[in-house]
Formats: C-alpha cells, sequence, structure tokens
C-alpha cells in the first residue's frame, strides 16, 4: 500500500482555526442548554455572539494588512515575486553582428593608447576607451564599418582629447549606443588596460614596469605545442550564416591552460 504523508501547514489556515472553534462553542453550548426549555433562544444568541466575534477578528486583521502596505512592509514571499518580475523584464542581447573591420580595431586601439599616455602625464587630459569609440561609429553606422569609419574614428577621437565635446553629448540621442557597447564589450572587453612586465636593467637586474596597451596573450602554457588556424571572422553556416568570433587553437591531452 502507498504511504501518503499530509502536512498540516498545507491544509490549515487560521480561516478555518477559526470554524473549528465557533463548532466547538456551539457544540459545548448545545449540550450545556439542552436540559432547559430555553435553549434554542441561548444557543441562537451564542451564534450571533459567535459571527461577531469573527467579523471583529476578520477586520482586525484587513486593518493591520493595510498598515502594512501603507509602511511599504512586503512578505518575503512578496518580495522574491518582485525580484523575479524584475529578472523577468530585464532585455538580454540574444543577438549580435560583430563586423568591426582590423583597420577599424587598430585605429581605436591607437587612440585608447595614445591618449592614456597623455592622461598618465597630465590629469587634466582626456582618456579615450577604444570601444566607447567603436561603439559610437558602429550606432552610427548600423553596426557596419567601411572604409570611411577609419577617419570617423580619428575625428571623433580628437575632439574627445581636445575637449570640444564629451561620448555622452555625442551619444545623448542614440538609440542603439547602448546596444553595440555592450555587444563590444563583451567580445573585446579585458584586452586593452594596464599590465605589469619584467624588464632587465643594464646592470643585470629584473624590475617590474607598468605599462599600458595590449593584454591579451596565449593561453597555452609555454613550451607546449599547439596548432592553431587565424579564422577569426571567418564565414560559419552550422545552424546559420554567421562570422566566426574565435581563434581555433588545438593542444594535447593535458596541456596547462
Amino acid at each position: 500500500m502507498e504511504r501518503v504523508t499530509l502536512h498540516a501547514a498545507a491544509f490549515f489556515r487560521p480561516a478555518d482555526a477559526l470554524r473549528t472553534f465557533v463548532l466547538i462553542f456551539i457544540l459545548f453550548s448545545y449540550n450545556s442548554m439542552r436540559g432547559s426549555g430555553r435553549w434554542i433562544m441561548r444557543y441562537l444568541k451564542k451564534i450571533r455572539c459567535a459571527i461577531w466575534m469573527e467579523m471583529v477578528l476578520f477586520a482586525s486583521l484587513g486593518i493591520l494588512w493595510g498598515i502594512q502596505i501603507v509602511k511599504g512592509g512586503v512578505s518575503p514571499r512578496a518580495e522574491q515575486a518582485v525580484e523575479v518580475e524584475v529578472f523577468a523584464e530585464k532585455k538580454f542581447i540574444k543577438w549580435v553582428d560583430f563586423n568591426i573591420s582590423y583597420e577599424a580595431l587598430c585605429e581605436a586601439y591607437k587612440w585608447d593608447v595614445e591618449s592614456w599616455k597623455e592622461a598618465a602625464a597630465d590629469r587634466e587630459s582626456v582618456h579615450v576607451d577604444w570601444i566607447e569609440l567603436l561603439a559610437y561609429v558602429g550606432a552610427r553606422n548600423g553596426g557596419e564599418f567601411p572604409s570611411k569609419t577609419v577617419s570617423e574614428i580619428e575625428k571623433t577621437a580628437k575632439k574627445l582629447m581636445e575637449k570640444e565635446t564629451t561620448m555622452a553629448e555625442l551619444t545623448k540621442d542614440m538609440e542603439y549606443y547602448a546596444y553595440y557597447l555592450e555587444a563590444y564589450q563583451a567580445v573585446l572587453g579585458g584586452y586593452v588596460g594596464e599590465y605589469e612586465i619584467q624588464k632587465a636593467e643594464e646592470d643585470g637586474t629584473v624590475r617590474w614596469q607598468k605599462c599600458y596597451g595590449l593584454k591579451a596573450f596565449s593561453p597555452v602554457a609555454k613550451g607546449f605545442e599547439y596548432s592553431d588556424y587565424d579564422d577569426f571572422g571567418a564565414s560559419r553556416s552550422y545552424g546559420y550564416a554567421r562570422p566566426h568570433l574565435g581563434h581555433d587553437m588545438m593542444g594535447q591531452t593535458g596541456t596547462p591552460i
């Protein structure tokens, strides 16, 4: 025989408790007055009293619940429902075309590094972020990077460095700038920035030197052989047509990564 376990908490609610109390109260009153000729009148009076008690109790619970809402308090279950709703409403990028040309990448990178050097020497100088440059130009050209975008990146970088404008002012009315910025940061984020490297001095000592630039490096440990294919941007047709946004590297089993 299958054993079924029922939890009282799942079926026993406050309203059930109140009704049970009223029923016991009526039965007790009936048994105590059964021997009297006026038991019916008293029985009705007890019922009316119990109904009034139930109404007062429900009114009190309603007042307490209303006060809690006014004060902004919500139960843990309500908080969880709000969080799930907010999470469900968040918009995620489901598709993006990465069509940035090699020339545009190099141009934006060049201005990023040069502006960083000037900002390091003069704190009042403006550092131009290369991903923001690419997102701005991409939003202006619908995600495409024809040859003219190289000069467009140069002009924009100069205006920013000379403080003629700011990226916030340039993009305040651009509907898709945030979209391209998030997409390009997902691909290029962390590739450029500050890093330290060991350099040998003339006296033979080695010291750490702070640098800025391209800091992406090979993930394969030094001394281990691997084969690779420079297929970044190559066409892919499995599932759907798209450019390949990776660089395939194949190593032997056990190669440290």
